[in-house]
């Protein structure tokens, strides 16, 4: 069975991973705030279980078997948000702490009853995609909402942090998942936004157009 402690060190590489399914004991210390002898002692361990290939002074290279693993824990906590905010009437700003305690539950069965009860859903609360059974992952051609261009339609489609602080932000502004954005102007100074949000100018600044996800609008 695996561990609560040895979970996270596996989420962390999910979030982690470059194109290359590579990531550094340094980027992992950073991100679960941990010291990097005890990251080293992890990722060795997890080199025993085939999950990574370790080398020291070189980046870990992630195996397959450990990407089903990573998604697999992601794919509890996605499962668990979609679950509180379809089921249970939670603000999607409202699930991601909980989610993080439910997460280790180990049994299969529950999480697999959940995906059935939900209807079997491809996306959580937050528009990011839940893997499969199988660990695997639809992928996403999304951008930035800061990378697009004045008069640009774009999509709301998912959020790089489910932070409750930006969450909440985000409510307050009126904007959801699924809504149309239009850019009616970029500030040259700053790179803020003013955008039309259902009708009503809105001015972001880039800081949150960085954590906004967009797809174009057809």
């Amino acid at each position: 069975m695996i561990s609560l402690s040895e979970e996270n060190y596996l989420k962390a590489i999910f979030h982690l991973a470059d194109k290359e399914n590579t990531v550094t004991i340094n980027e992992i210390s950073k991100f679960l705030d941990v010291k990097m002898p005890s990251v080293n002692n992890m990722m060795k361990k997890f080199a025993e279980k085939n999950w990574v290939r370790y080398e020291s002074y070189k980046p870990l290279k992630i195996t397959d078997s450990g990407k089903k693993q990573a998604a697999l824990v992601v794919r509890k906590h996605r499962l668990t948000e979609m679950f509180l905010v379809e089921k249970m009437n939670f603000g999607w700003e409202n699930v991601h702490e909980i989610a993080e305690q439910l997460e280790h539950i180990h049994s299969e069965t529950f999480f697999d009853k959940m995906d059935e009860i939900l209807n079997f859903p491809k996306y959580d609360p937050h528009g990011e995609p839940i893997p499969d059974k199988d660990g695997n992952i639809i992928a996403q051609d999304l951008k930035k909402l800061s990378e697009c261009e004045k008069h640009q339609k774009v999509i709301f489609t998912s959020v790089t942090i489910s932070d409750d602080d930006f969450l909440t932000y985000l409510n307050i502004k009126n904007l959801e998942l699924g809504k149309e954005i239009e850019v009616l102007a970029i500030e040259k100074f700053d790179k803020s936004m003013t955008v039309n949000i259902d009708g009503c100018p809105t001015v972001l600044s880039k800081m949150v157009c960085d954590k906004i996800l967009v797809k174009l609008s057809h």
